[in-house]
C-alpha cells in the first residue's frame, strides 16, 4: 500500500495540466460555446462502477481531454454572451490551483493564520476599490445566494435575538417577518426566505417603475399594509443590477424608507457592484453606503474564478451573534478574528488567494479599464439595434447588459414565439451563447458582455449572427 501519487508522476502531470489550461485559455474561441452533445451523452462514454485499482495520472488526462473538455459549455469562451459572463483569468486559476495544493480550511485562524488575515486585506482592499467606507467589513463566500442568505439571518436576528434559540415554530407571540423586494430581484431572495422560516409567502414583490426599478411607493405601501395587519416589517433586499436588465432600484430613497422604517437594507450588487471600481459608474449606487449590507461578486466581472462572493456588513458583531457557535474542540486562545464565526459553514476554502492573485495582476487600473470596455462594448451595441427596424431595445444599458427583441410577428404573442425560436437558431450556430428573460410578460434577447476575452470583434460576429438568423427564419416563413 502506497502513499499518494510520487512526486515525479504528480510533477510531470502538474507540468502536462499547466500546457493544457494554457492551450485550452489560447483556443477556447475556436470552439463552440455549446458542446453538441444530448443529455445521458457524457453519462455514456464513463464506466457505470469505479475502477478497483488505481490509474495513472496521464490516463486520467487523456480522458480528461477526451470526454470532458469538449463536452462542457465553455464559460471561458469570448462568444459566451449568456445570462452573466465570467472569466477564470491566468492569476485567478493560479491562485485555485495553489489553494488546492496548501488545502488549508480557514476555519479558525489557527487553522490557516495566512488564510484569515489575507481574506480580511483582501476585502478591505476590494471595499476600497468600490468606493465604500471603512465602517463596511468583508468575507467571502461561495455565491450571493449564500451570502444574501446571512445577510437576512442578521437582519432577523437583530428585530428579534430570541429566534436564534426559539425559533419561529408555534410561538404565537411572535408576529410574522416580511421581506421587501422589487419583481426584478433574484430568486435567491426567495429561497433565502424559505430557507430561514420566514415563508416564501411573506416575501412582497414590489412593482417597479418603466425603467425596471423598485417603486418606492410602492414599497412604502406594502410596508404600511402590513404592519397595519399586525406583520413585522424585517428587511428590504434593494438590486443594484438586476439579473434580467441590470437596472438600479433607487437605493436612496429606499435606505431614506428603510431608516423611517428601521428596517434591514441589503443592497444586492452580485453582478454590476463591480462597475464601482470605476469612479463614473458610482452615480449609479449612490445611497449603498447606508446599506446594512452589500454583497458583490468577484467571479461575475472581476475576472476570478467562481466561487467568489463578497458579503460586506456594517455590524460585523451582528453577524457574529447571529451565526457563532464554538463547541470545545474548537475552542482557542489567540482572540483574533474567527471566519467560521461568520455564517453557516465551518468549512472555508482558501478563496481570497485567487481574488488577492488578480487584484495584484491586474490592478485596479486595469480592472477598470476592462470593465468600461465591456460598457463601451454594450452601448455601442444598443445603438446597432436601435438602428435597425427589425429590432428595438427594451430596457436600458446602464452596464454591460442589452436586452433586446425582434419585431417579427402580427402581435406580441407571435413576436413571442419567433423570438424563442430566434434564440435558438442562434445558440445552434455555435460560436455565440445568448440567453433570454421575460419583462412585462414578454420574450427578450440578452447579450451580457462581462468575458475577460470579449472584444469588438467578437460582439460584431454576434450581431451578425442574430440578423442572419433572424432573415433565415424570416425566409423560412
Amino acid at each position: 500500500m502506497g502513499g499518494d501519487v510520487p512526486i515525479p508522476e504528480l510533477r510531470r502531470a502538474l507540468h502536462r495540466v499547466a500546457d493544457e489550461i494554457a492551450d485550452y485559455l489560447d483556443s477556447v474561441g475556436e470552439r463552440r460555446v455549446l458542446p453538441l452533445v444530448e443529455p445521458g451523452d457524457v453519462a455514456a462514454q464513463l464506466p457505470p462502477s469505479p475502477p478497483r485499482t488505481g490509474e495513472s495520472l496521464e490516463q486520467i488526462l487523456d480522458d480528461y481531454k477526451q470526454l470532458i473538455e469538449p463536452n462542457v459549455t465553455h464559460w471561458n469562451h469570448p462568444g459566451f454572451l449568456a445570462y452573466f459572463s465570467i472569466t477564470g483569468s491566468g492569476p485567478g486559476i493560479i491562485g485555485e490551483a495553489l489553494a488546492s495544493a496548501l488545502n488549508v480550511n480557514a476555519m479558525l485562524w489557527r487553522t490557516s493564520p495566512a488564510a484569515t488575515e489575507l481574506e480580511v486585506v483582501t476585502c478591505d482592499w476590494l471595499r476600497q476599490m468600490l468606493g465604500l467606507d471603512e465602517g463596511f467589513s468583508g468575507h467571502i463566500n461561495d455565491t450571493a445566494s449564500i451570502s444574501t442568505l446571512l445577510a437576512l439571518a442578521a437582519a432577523r436576528h437583530r428585530l428579534d435575538p430570541t429566534i436564534r434559540e426559539r425559533g419561529l415554530a408555534g410561538r404565537s407571540e411572535v408576529s410574522g417577518l416580511t421581506v421587501y423586494a422589487s419583481d426584478q430581484a433574484h430568486s435567491s431572495v426567495d429561497k433565502a426566505v424559505m430557507a430561514l422560516g420566514i415563508g416564501h409567502g411573506n416575501l412582497r414583490r414590489i412593482a417597479c417603475d418603466e425603467q425596471f426599478r423598485l417603486a418606492p411607493e410602492e414599497l412604502a405601501a406594502a410596508i404600511e399594509a402590513d404592519r397595519q395587519t399586525g406583520l413585522q416589517p424585517m428587511a428590504v433586499v434593494a438590486t443594484a443590477g438586476t439579473t434580467s436588465t441590470t437596472s438600479v432600484d433607487p437605493l436612496t430613497a429606499i435606505a431614506d424608507l428603510c431608516q423611517r422604517q428601521g428596517l434591514w437594507l441589503h443592497v444586492d450588487g452580485a453582478y454590476a457592484g463591480s462597475a464601482a471600481v470605476c469612479e463614473e459608474y458610482r452615480r449609479h449606487f449612490a445611497g449603498w453606503e447606508r446599506a446594512d449590507s452589500i454583497v458583490v461578486n468577484p467571479h461575475k466581472w472581476l475576472f476570478t474564478p467562481v466561487d467568489c462572493s463578497v458579503l460586506f456588513v456594517r455590524e460585523e458583531d451582528l453577524l457574529r451573534e447571529t451565526f457563532s457557535l464554538v463547541p470545545e474542540y474548537l475552542r482557542s486562545q489567540e482572540g483574533e478574528k474567527n471566519l467560521m464565526d461568520l455564517g453557516v459553514q465551518l468549512g472555508r476554502r482558501f478563496r481570497a488567494l485567487k481574488l488577492w492573485m488578480v487584484i495584484r495582476a491586474f490592478g485596479v487600473d486595469g480592472l477598470q479599464e476592462r470593465i468600461r470596455y465591456h460598457c463601451a462594448l454594450a452601448e455601442e451595441l444598443a445603438r446597432r439595434i436601435d438602428g435597425d427596424r427589425d429590432f428595438e431595445v427594451v430596457a436600458p444599458v446602464p452596464f454591460s447588459t442589452v436586452c433586446f427583441r425582434w419585431l417579427e410577428g402580427a402581435d406580441d404573442d407571435e413576436r413571442d414565439a419567433k423570438n424563442e425560436a430566434l434564440l435558438a437558431r442562434i445558440n445552434a450556430e455555435g460560436p455565440v451563447f445568448l440567453s433570454h428573460t421575460r419583462l412585462r410578460g414578454r420574450y427578450v434577447l440578452r447579450a451580457a458582455i462581462g468575458n475577460l476575452r470579449t472584444t469588438k470583434e467578437h460582439v460584431d460576429a454576434a450581431w451578425r449572427t442574430v440578423r442572419r438568423c433572424a432573415r433565415r427564419l424570416d425566409a423560412a416563413g
